[in-house]
């Protein structure tokens, strides 16, 4: 049994690192792992059909069954105060990117994008939430513009607090980021039922999501003029923000929730063991299950 939570093909390819010669190497590793395992279980539907029409998987070995979000339901927190702590004025809009900055999260784009809120005055911050290995890069390049903000990592109490005190939540990718990942942020994004603004391609898995959800807006990826106009126009429109946040929390909890994903992965695990013959008893109501 295989979980696929990210395709290394596509990351290779996508991403421009690695070359031609360790994306094929890739393919083939990815390819042969996959057609050989008796189960495949992917977290996206545009996963499935990679695997399923690239790597060669059969179609009916290839579970979907989505991600969910490992943060409890947001507490209660006084935003006022907590907006005061991270130093953030009552009346900015607050675009806050949470987690990894790395490479395919393209992060320069919002540096531009504060940068340009500078030279509009426009009352918005740009705050960038995590660390990895584009971060020194990415606050020297920032130095110097006043809209922008990044703070270190927190732990899980102080990180929820920081999400649902924000006004608008990001997701900002590398042009021609397509495919290769489905971002688990947006998971604990929905879950504060605050709008998401996300800046990715239109063919892309992240953009499909926001489609889905309805949980927020999309602007074109690496376009930093584009990211600040989604940005104001949230804030210029709060009852649609707050009607973007409220579709994004009902998906996080119809499609995302714990609770049926883990229900499906048991059904799907118990299927599989038994058409291989694996272990089975009968509960006490006569039905056959996994031991």
């Amino acid at each position: 049994m295989v979980w696929v939570q990210d395709i290394y093909t596509l990351g290779i390819t996508e991403t421009g690192t690695g070359g031609s010669r360790t994306a094929a190497a890739m393919s083939k590793i990815e390819s042969w792992t996959l057609s050989k395992s008796s189960g495949v279980v992917a977290i996206h539907p545009r996963f499935q059909d990679f695997i399923v029409n690239r790597l060669g998987a059969q179609r009916d070995s290839v579970e979907i069954i989505r991600n969910w979000t490992h943060l409890p339901p947001v507490p209660v927190i006084d935003r006022a105060a907590e907006r005061e702590r991270l130093g953030w004025g009552p009346n900015e809009t607050i675009a806050l990117h949470a987690g990894n900055q790395g490479q395919k999260q393209g992060l320069e784009n919002v540096v531009e994008a504060a940068r340009l809120a500078d030279a509009e005055g426009a009352p918005v911050r740009f705050v960038l939430l995590g660390d990895g290995n584009q971060r020194t890069r990415l606050a020297a390049l920032a130095r110097g513009i006043e809209r922008i903000q990044f703070i270190d990592p927190l732990p899980d109490d102080e990180y929820q607090a920081a999400l649902a005190s924000a006004d608008v939540l990001l997701v900002n990718e590398l042009p021609g980021v397509a495919g290769m990942a489905v971002p688990s942020k947006l998971t604990s994004y929905f879950s504060t039922g605050l709008p998401v603004l996300a800046a990715t391609d239109a063919d892309g898995v992240t953009a499909g999501e926001i489609v889905a959800s309805g949980g927020g807006m999309r602007v074109d990826a690496g376009v930093p003029k584009e990211l600040l106009g989604g940005v104001l126009a949230l804030r210029e429109d709060p009852e649609a923000a707050a009607a973007a946040g409220e579709r994004g929390l009902r998906y996080r909890t119809d499609v995302l929730g714990q609770d049926a994903a883990i229900e499906h992965f048991e059904r799907w695990l118990i299927a599989a063991s038994l058409r291989e013959g694996g272990p089975a008893r009968h509960d006490r109501n006569g039905a056959h299950a996994k031991l």
